[in-house]
């Protein structure tokens, strides 16, 4: 079955995807990593309603759904292009855009319908503020009210909380006696030497990434002990502790527990809360607000314990993420295939 389902896949991206101004084509295993708004197929899984999409009230909606560039992403934009599928829409996949500002642009302009943001990034990247908010749920809201001018409508959070967190080795842990990030603090002033650290690029640049934290513990990493590199080679080489004794992890990802990371305890707060919900276009939502009742009962049921089950099937699994997203709502009955 699932060797079916991502050779149909891959069979209509190659028969569909159209690329623009010399981005390339990459196919790369069973999935296919997008290369911008210019590309994209229609989901073909013969799904139907199961809990959701009773009615089929998204019947004759064409609808765009959208993610970024990583394991979790993806996942959850194929579980809301499946959703909206099962309800009765046709859905064009364009997931796996690069980059958290395309995504968001492409919702934003109505280039595409909708994906799973998280409230953090919409926060401090988006928004423009320096502070998180610390109670989760207010987050929401005042993201929710303040991004109403950009023409975005974000439907309730999951409780899943992919928030950024520094993490070690246990062996490193133990001997640089790390448990908090107040411990990184110390290490850079006692041991600079040791106080090295792998990122990716992006969070190496963020407000709400290491400057920002930096300036929030009041400590510097001597830009030489600072490696940027893809997130799977991080969680890699932090597990080897020997390029860097710390790297930046999600929360989610299920590596940290497949590699029996340690992860440190943000003690004062820097990091603010990043919970998914559907960011939605509001013209398409006003035209379509029953997508509200389709993605609210699956966004109820994502925990961050679920989302690192589900995202360990793919980083440590070799799982094609759309069949672990599509196992996943039949499993929970959502939606039912056939």
């Amino acid at each position: 079955m699932r060797r079916t389902r991502t050779t149909r896949r891959v069979r209509t991206r190659l028969a569909t995807t159209a690329v623009a101004g010399g981005c390339a084509l990459l196919l790369a295993a069973a999935t296919l990593s997008g290369c911008g708004l210019t590309s994209g197929s229609p989901l073909v899984d013969d799904v139907r309603p199961g809990s959701v999409g009773q009615g089929r009230p998204l019947e004759g909606a064409r609808l765009t759904v959208t993610s970024k560039q990583f394991t979790e992403q993806i996942i959850l934009g194929q579980m809301m292009g499946l959703a909206f599928k099962a309800a009765g829409a046709e859905v064009l996949d364009r997931t796996n855009i690069q980059g958290s500002i395309g995504a968001r642009e492409a919702v934003k302009s109505g280039a595409a319908d909708g994906m799973y943001e998280y409230t953090g990034t919409a926060w401090i990247t988006y928004l423009g503020h320096t502070a998180p908010i610390v109670d989760p749920y207010r987050q929401w809201v005042t993201v929710r009210d303040e991004d109403r001018k950009n023409g975005i409508t974000w439907l309730p959070p999951a409780p899943l909380d992919n928030t950024y967190a520094l993490a070690a080795n246990p062996a490193n842990a133990k001997k640089y006696r790390l448990r908090t990030l107040s411990d990184v603090a110390r290490l850079t002033k006692t041991d600079p030497g040791a106080a090295t650290l792998c990122v990716e690029s992006e969070f190496a640049v963020r407000d709400d990434g290491l400057p920002g934290l930096q300036k929030k513990y009041g400590f510097t990493i001597p830009p030489g002990n600072i490696k940027k590199m893809d997130s799977g080679i991080v969680y890699t080489q932090v597990s080897k502790g020997a390029a860097c004794t710390l790297g930046e992890v999600f929360t989610t990802d299920g590596r940290i527990p497949e590699l029996d990371l340690t992860v440190l305890e943000d003690n004062k707060h820097f990091f603010p809360n990043y919970n998914a919900a559907p960011e939605i276009n509001t013209d398409a939502f006003r035209k379509h607000p029953e997508i509200a009742d389709v993605l609210d009962p699956i966004s109820k049921r994502l925990t961050t314990r679920v989302a690192q089950q589900l995202n360990a099937k793919v980083d440590v699994g070799g799982e094609d993420p759309h069949d672990v997203a599509l196992d996943w709502l039949v499993q929970e009955g959502f939606i039912k295939e056939g």
